[in-house]
């Protein structure tokens, strides 16, 4: 492809890119294709001859966008938002251009320095001190599972070498990611060592129960090694007792990792710092800027103070990555299992600088404020009820009829192509839960959705009459 070949696709692509983003609400958040429909439209062998970029561009618009959930959408509030942003997806662009792997410091220098620098900014707006050493791993999945290894290298050190050892013990709630429990059965823990804690009428993890657990398992003869506490569970944003659990943690040695992949960022908002409370005495902490920090995916941030126990669980040295600055930098690709990283801290500077902690608040806020206004519109309304507590964006409701009427309802709501919401199962009833963070999302957005929402029902309660 030539300069000019490129300038011209270039201008087109962003062209495209603008308006998308500018006439966002004239697309459908869900896609009304059937499974293997996109597939039918796509040869089923790749060319032989190479085809002209135009072309290209124009089957991307006419056949993969119609077949696309929008997760950039303001609309889209299932799980929860990913909103990616014009500087973030700047930044994307220039990414994908330097194509740098930040896995050494040798291997970009700029790149390892940034994510140093950008993750230490982060770490200031969040109120945490420089004990805490940052990384950028692609999602939560894989910060919890680095963190999980780490803590075993922390209480069994012998696993390294002579493998997986009988007994060791991860305990979680019954509305922890199910990330964690799929990194213990990863790491060799096995499900059977997996504790699932009993959860308060809030759905957070009960400490007094967690205590038992560890109590039973040593009394068996058993190795407590890791405790995953939430702050913004999945399920139902809820906020454990982070203070009592890291009581329990040092009590018994054991390490405590915190999973606020989707709350961490709201702790930027000062009325909101109190979110963090007890984390200063865990090892680790995640949270997810392609969550609720408006930057694209895939961008996860992971904290621990025990950095070396990272080194001790995945470093290990190879001839050919050896350097000369070795010893007096920091070469990420010791922290984890990834020896290629994507230059992911470039989009998180390039998104912290264009809003600016001030500007970042102002978005949270809103989303926050959205989220209270959502409740009062459905506490309004005699035929649905809040199933859980709104401290942050996420709102979890229900119809007060059955489980069967709340799931036909959301297979309206979602086949609407309107609006896109996921649900969840709390105290055993289903419910829908309505996630807000995108950047683009308006009051007037959501006040569209209850309308929708309430039709649906409307609709349905005419069907059972």
């Amino acid at each position: 492809m030539s300069p000019e070949e490129f300038r011209n696709a270039a201008r087109a692509h962003s062209e495209w890119i603008a308006e998308y983003m500018e006439h966002v609400r004239e697309y459908p958040v869900v896609p009304a294709v059937r499974p293997g429909e996109i597939a039918a439209k796509l040869p089923s062998v790749g060319p032989e001859h190479g085809e002209p970029i135009e072309q290209i561009f124009a089957d991307f618009q006419s056949t993969i966008v119609p077949g696309l959930t929008l997760w950039n959408h303001p609309n889209f509030n299932a799980w929860f938002s990913a909103s990616s942003t014009p500087p973030s997806v700047l930044a994307e662009f220039l990414m994908a251009a330097l194509n740098v792997n930040a896995m050494l410091w040798k291997s970009s220098p700029a790149a390892t320095e940034l994510e140093q620098v950008t993750l230490g900014w982060l770490r200031q707006w969040l109120g945490l001190d420089d004990r805490w050493f940052g990384i950028i791993y692609d999602t939560a999945s894989i910060s919890v599972m680095q963190s999980i290894g780490a803590a075993r290298e922390w209480i069994a050190p012998e696993c390294r070498t002579k493998g997986m050892q009988p007994g060791l013990t991860v305990y979680v709630s019954e509305h922890t990611h199910t990330s964690a429990e799929k990194a213990a059965i990863t790491l060799g823990f096995g499900q059977d060592n997996v504790r699932r804690i009993p959860v308060d009428d809030e759905f957070r993890m009960q400490p007094e129960l967690l205590e038992q657990a560890i109590e039973a398992d040593l009394a068996a003869g058993r190795r407590p090694c890791c405790i995953v506490a939430s702050i913004g569970s999945t399920s139902a944003s809820a906020i454990e007792d982070v203070p009592a659990i890291a009581d329990i943690a040092q009590r018994y040695k054991v390490w405590l990792h915190v999973d606020a992949a989707y709350a961490g960022p709201a702790a930027i908002v000062p009325e909101m710092s109190h979110l963090l409370r007890g984390v200063e005495r865990a090892q680790t902490f995640v949270l997810n800027p392609h969550k609720w920090l408006y930057v694209s995916m895939d961008c996860s941030v992971l904290y621990t103070t025990r950095p070396e126990m990272f080194r001790r669980a995945s470093s290990l040295s190879a001839e050919i990555l050896k350097t000369a600055e070795d010893g007096n930098v920091v070469n990420f690709n010791d922290y984890g299992l990834q020896l290629g990283r994507r230059f992911r801290a470039l989009k998180l500077w390039y998104v912290l600088r264009y809003y600016g902690r001030e500007g970042i608040v102002a978005m949270l806020r809103e989303s926050m404020r959205l989220a209270q206004m959502l409740k009062g519109l459905v506490e309004a309304d005699a035929d649905f009820e809040i199933a859980a507590p709104v401290p942050l964006s996420l709102v979890c409701f229900r119809h007060r009829s059955s489980d069967e009427v709340n799931r036909q309802l959301l297979s309206d709501i979602n086949a609407s192509g309107k609006l896109f919401l996921s649900q969840a199962i709390l105290h055993g009833k289903f419910v829908l839960r309505f996630a807000i963070g995108n950047h683009q999302t308006t009051e007037q957005d959501v006040r569209e959705s209850w309308q929708l929402i309430q039709q649906c029902a409307a609709k349905l309660a005419v069907v059972h009459k």
